[in-house]
Protein backbone atom coordinates (compact mmCIF):
# COMPACT_ATOMS: atom_id res chain seq x y z
CA UNK A 1 0.00 0.00 0.00
CA UNK A 2 2.69 2.64 -1.24
CA UNK A 3 1.13 6.45 -0.19
CA UNK A 4 3.38 8.70 -2.71
CA UNK A 5 2.07 11.76 -1.51
CA UNK A 6 2.58 11.28 2.39
CA UNK A 7 6.26 9.39 1.84
CA UNK A 8 7.01 12.67 -0.57
CA UNK A 9 6.93 15.27 2.56
CA UNK A 10 9.43 16.50 4.96
CA UNK A 11 11.44 13.56 6.46
CA UNK A 12 11.13 15.14 10.19
CA UNK A 13 7.26 15.57 9.74
CA UNK A 14 6.98 12.26 8.14
CA UNK A 15 8.39 10.90 11.57
CA UNK A 16 6.44 12.80 13.89
CA UNK A 17 3.51 11.54 12.06
CA UNK A 18 4.33 8.41 12.13
CA UNK A 19 5.76 8.10 15.68
CA UNK A 20 2.60 9.88 16.92
CA UNK A 21 -0.31 7.35 15.31
CA UNK A 22 1.90 4.54 16.20
CA UNK A 23 1.68 5.24 19.36
CA UNK A 24 -1.89 6.01 19.63
CA UNK A 25 -2.41 2.91 18.15
CA UNK A 26 -0.54 0.57 20.11
CA UNK A 27 -1.47 1.85 23.68
CA UNK A 28 -5.43 1.88 22.59
CA UNK A 29 -5.62 -0.33 19.69
CA UNK A 30 -8.04 0.80 16.35
CA UNK A 31 -11.36 1.14 18.02
CA UNK A 32 -10.06 3.63 21.00
CA UNK A 33 -7.35 4.89 19.01
CA UNK A 34 -8.08 8.88 18.95
CA UNK A 35 -6.99 10.86 15.48
CA UNK A 36 -7.45 14.12 17.71
CA UNK A 37 -4.51 12.77 20.24
CA UNK A 38 -2.61 11.56 16.92
CA UNK A 39 -2.67 15.28 15.31
CA UNK A 40 -2.07 16.51 18.74
CA UNK A 41 1.17 14.91 19.21
CA UNK A 42 2.29 15.03 15.66
CA UNK A 43 1.80 19.04 15.80
CA UNK A 44 -0.02 18.98 12.44
CA UNK A 45 -3.75 19.50 11.48
CA UNK A 46 -6.78 16.82 11.21
CA UNK A 47 -7.23 18.43 7.75
CA UNK A 48 -3.49 17.39 6.75
CA UNK A 49 -3.82 14.14 8.13
CA UNK A 50 -6.60 12.97 6.33
CA UNK A 51 -5.45 15.13 3.26
CA UNK A 52 -2.54 12.30 3.50
CA UNK A 53 -4.82 9.11 4.65
CA UNK A 54 -8.40 9.49 3.83
CA UNK A 55 -9.87 7.20 6.80
CA UNK A 56 -8.35 5.62 10.30
CA UNK A 57 -8.15 2.41 8.68
CA UNK A 58 -6.33 3.66 5.55
CA UNK A 59 -4.13 4.86 7.74
CA UNK A 60 -3.69 1.97 10.27
CA UNK A 61 -3.29 -0.35 7.13
CA UNK A 62 -0.44 1.92 5.73
CA UNK A 63 1.26 1.83 9.20
CA UNK A 64 1.45 -2.06 9.20
CA UNK A 65 2.97 -2.29 5.33
CA UNK A 66 5.18 0.95 6.19
CA UNK A 67 6.97 -1.31 9.28
CA UNK A 68 6.62 -4.77 7.54
CA UNK A 69 8.52 -3.30 4.48
CA UNK A 70 10.81 -1.90 6.58
CA UNK A 71 11.84 -4.34 8.75
CA UNK A 72 11.94 -7.03 5.79
CA UNK A 73 14.36 -4.84 4.01
CA UNK A 74 16.64 -4.94 6.99
CA UNK A 75 15.84 -8.67 8.28
CA UNK A 76 16.85 -10.19 4.45
CA UNK A 77 19.62 -7.18 4.44
CA UNK A 78 21.58 -9.23 7.24
CA UNK A 79 20.48 -12.77 6.99
CA UNK A 80 22.82 -14.86 5.39
CA UNK A 81 20.65 -16.30 2.94
CA UNK A 82 23.16 -19.21 1.58
CA UNK A 83 23.62 -21.17 5.37
CA UNK A 84 21.91 -23.75 5.55
CA UNK A 85 22.34 -25.02 8.67
CA UNK A 86 18.78 -24.97 10.29
CA UNK A 87 20.30 -24.03 13.94
CA UNK A 88 22.39 -21.07 12.18
CA UNK A 89 19.66 -20.16 10.19
CA UNK A 90 17.10 -19.80 13.00
CA UNK A 91 19.60 -18.35 15.50
CA UNK A 92 20.50 -15.73 12.85
CA UNK A 93 16.85 -14.99 12.46
CA UNK A 94 16.08 -14.27 16.22
CA UNK A 95 19.69 -11.99 17.09
CA UNK A 96 18.60 -9.82 14.08
CA UNK A 97 15.00 -9.61 15.00
CA UNK A 98 16.17 -8.36 18.72
CA UNK A 99 18.53 -5.84 16.86
CA UNK A 100 15.43 -4.63 15.25
CA UNK A 101 13.06 -4.35 18.20
CA UNK A 102 15.92 -2.50 20.11
CA UNK A 103 16.11 0.33 16.75
CA UNK A 104 13.01 0.32 16.41
CA UNK A 105 10.75 -0.19 19.84
CA UNK A 106 7.73 1.74 18.46
CA UNK A 107 7.51 0.39 15.51
CA UNK A 108 8.03 -3.28 17.23
CA UNK A 109 5.03 -2.13 19.96
CA UNK A 110 2.88 -1.10 17.17
CA UNK A 111 3.12 -4.20 15.23
CA UNK A 112 2.78 -6.20 17.87
CA UNK A 113 -0.57 -4.61 19.06
CA UNK A 114 -1.52 -4.84 14.68
CA UNK A 115 -1.28 -8.76 14.26
CA UNK A 116 -3.24 -9.29 17.61
CA UNK A 117 -5.69 -6.58 16.65
CA UNK A 118 -9.62 -7.49 17.71
CA UNK A 119 -11.27 -5.04 15.99
CA UNK A 120 -13.44 -6.02 13.42
CA UNK A 121 -12.98 -3.08 11.22
CA UNK A 122 -9.49 -4.33 10.39
CA UNK A 123 -9.31 -8.20 12.04
CA UNK A 124 -10.27 -9.59 8.71
CA UNK A 125 -7.39 -8.15 6.99
CA UNK A 126 -4.72 -8.05 9.80
CA UNK A 127 -5.33 -12.14 10.16
CA UNK A 128 -5.26 -12.51 6.53
CA UNK A 129 -1.98 -10.88 5.97
CA UNK A 130 -0.32 -11.99 8.93
CA UNK A 131 -0.83 -15.60 7.82
CA UNK A 132 0.79 -14.49 4.42
CA UNK A 133 3.75 -13.27 6.10
CA UNK A 134 4.30 -15.93 8.16
CA UNK A 135 4.01 -18.48 4.80
CA UNK A 136 6.21 -15.98 2.81
CA UNK A 137 8.84 -15.62 5.43
CA UNK A 138 8.92 -19.28 6.49
CA UNK A 139 9.75 -20.16 3.16
CA UNK A 140 12.11 -18.25 1.92
CA UNK A 141 14.32 -18.59 5.09
CA UNK A 142 13.79 -22.51 5.50
CA UNK A 143 13.69 -23.76 1.83
CA UNK A 144 16.82 -24.65 1.36
CA UNK A 145 17.89 -26.09 4.64
CA UNK A 146 20.33 -29.04 4.81
CA UNK A 147 17.99 -32.36 6.04
CA UNK A 148 20.96 -34.79 5.69
CA UNK A 149 22.48 -33.92 8.99
CA UNK A 150 19.18 -35.24 10.76
CA UNK A 151 18.93 -38.89 12.40
CA UNK A 152 16.69 -40.55 9.81
CA UNK A 153 13.98 -41.19 12.36
CA UNK A 154 13.76 -37.18 12.71
CA UNK A 155 11.15 -35.16 11.62
CA UNK A 156 13.00 -31.56 10.58
CA UNK A 157 9.18 -30.02 10.59
CA UNK A 158 9.46 -30.53 14.30
CA UNK A 159 12.54 -30.23 14.71
CA UNK A 160 12.42 -26.88 13.32
CA UNK A 161 9.18 -26.08 15.66
CA UNK A 162 11.16 -27.12 18.59
CA UNK A 163 13.83 -24.87 17.62
CA UNK A 164 11.10 -22.20 17.13
CA UNK A 165 9.74 -22.51 20.66
CA UNK A 166 12.73 -22.06 22.39
CA UNK A 167 14.59 -19.00 20.68
CA UNK A 168 10.99 -17.49 20.68
CA UNK A 169 10.46 -18.22 24.52
CA UNK A 170 14.35 -17.18 25.51
CA UNK A 171 13.82 -14.45 23.07
CA UNK A 172 10.52 -12.75 24.79
CA UNK A 173 12.07 -13.49 28.20
CA UNK A 174 14.65 -11.33 27.39
CA UNK A 175 12.28 -8.83 26.36
CA UNK A 176 10.35 -8.80 29.75
CA UNK A 177 13.83 -8.64 31.55
CA UNK A 178 14.80 -5.78 29.40
CA UNK A 179 11.51 -3.70 30.08
CA UNK A 180 11.51 -4.31 33.51
CA UNK A 181 15.22 -3.18 34.05
CA UNK A 182 14.22 -0.13 31.51
CA UNK A 183 17.30 -1.44 29.35
CA UNK A 184 18.49 -2.55 25.79
CA UNK A 185 18.58 -6.43 25.52
CA UNK A 186 22.21 -7.28 25.43
CA UNK A 187 22.50 -9.24 21.85
CA UNK A 188 26.42 -10.63 22.76
CA UNK A 189 24.76 -12.15 25.92
CA UNK A 190 22.00 -13.55 23.60
CA UNK A 191 24.39 -14.72 21.16
CA UNK A 192 26.33 -16.95 23.95
CA UNK A 193 23.11 -18.40 25.06
CA UNK A 194 21.47 -19.39 21.78
CA UNK A 195 25.28 -21.19 20.89
CA UNK A 196 24.65 -22.96 24.24
CA UNK A 197 21.00 -24.15 23.16
CA UNK A 198 22.46 -24.80 19.35
CA UNK A 199 24.97 -27.41 20.63
CA UNK A 200 22.59 -28.73 22.73
CA UNK A 201 19.60 -29.25 19.87
CA UNK A 202 22.58 -30.71 17.66
CA UNK A 203 23.79 -33.37 19.84
CA UNK A 204 19.58 -34.65 20.13
CA UNK A 205 18.67 -34.12 16.62
CA UNK A 206 21.98 -34.56 14.27
CA UNK A 207 23.77 -38.10 13.45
Amino acid sequence: MINSNFLSIDEEKKERILNAAMKEFAQKGFDNASTNEMVKEANISKGLLFHYFGSKKELFMFLFNYSVELFSNEFYGKIDMNERDIFELTKQSKIIKLGLINKYPGIFEFMQSAVTEASAKVKDEMDSMKNELVSAGFNKVFENIDTSKFRDSIDASKVLKVIEWTFEGMLEQELRKARFLNKKVEVEKLYDKADEYIEFFKICFYK
